[in-house]
């Protein structure tokens, strides 16, 4: 996405650093686990990151070259730098298996607020695992601590200058109408579309992308 104007706004967002991994407790919800990151992860993340048809979605467009590549993805997410992000692994309750990630990898990305990601596994596609765990992890993101602050945002994702809510956007492509349906069922709203050249390897042309938002008013802590 091009570099845009933003306008400056009052608002919160979550206290950082984060807490570290150690001191994170894993959540449940009716059949998942949501938990931190672990040098354990590494062989089923890596299943994860070899499967086309959920690389296709982020932002590279292809499977891992290599275990050692998803290593250095996994880094981002192990101390020390899981200070500064909120994502965590998602597992199947009963078992254990790692079946998705999930959360905030950068605050202050494409649209100024935090933006929240996630991906499954082909094989656990369309069966309400994606809302489950995002349902349940807004329930941890909106509790965590927050603070005051100042930032540039993108202009159509507020009324104006000044004192706004707090958002928690994401985007996807146009094409994804599986994630924009989990994102629409837990209160995600549609506020800015795009055409930009596909940046992804091995694509090429143009690609459509969607901004939502959900914002901290009316939440419940």
């Amino acid at each position: 996405m091009a570099e845009q104007t933003k306008v400056n706004v009052k608002t919160t967002l979550p206290t950082t650093p984060f807490l570290p991994n150690a001191e994170r407790k894993p959540m449940r919800t009716e059949r998942l686990i949501i938990r931190p990151f672990s040098e354990d992860d590494l062989d089923a993340l890596h299943s994860l990151r070899t499967q086309p048809e959920v690389m296709m979605w982020t932002a590279i467009g292809r499977i891992a070259a290599n275990k050692e590549e998803t290593r250095e993805v996994m880094a981002r997410y192990l101390p020390p730098n899981d200070l500064e992000t909120y994502n965590n692994v998602i597992c199947l309750a009963s078992t254990g298996e790692l079946i998705g990630i999930g959360g905030v990898s950068k605050v202050g990305h494409f649209f100024g607020w935090p933006e929240v990601g996630y991906l499954f596994k082909k094989e656990f596609w369309g069966q309400g695992y994606a809302t489950e765990f995002l349902r349940g992890w807004l329930g941890l993101w909106w509790a965590l601590p927050r603070s005051e602050v100042e930032l540039g945002v993108d202009p159509e994702s507020v009324d104006g200058p000044g004192e706004v809510p707090e958002l928690l956007t994401a985007f996807i492509e146009e094409s994804n109408l599986g994630s924009r349906r989990v994102l629409e069922k837990v209160g995600f709203r549609e506020f800015k579309q795009w055409t930009e050249r596909d940046s992804r390897e091995g694509y090429d042309g143009d690609t459509t992308l969607i901004g939502f938002v959900s914002s901290s008013a009316g939440q419940k802590n």
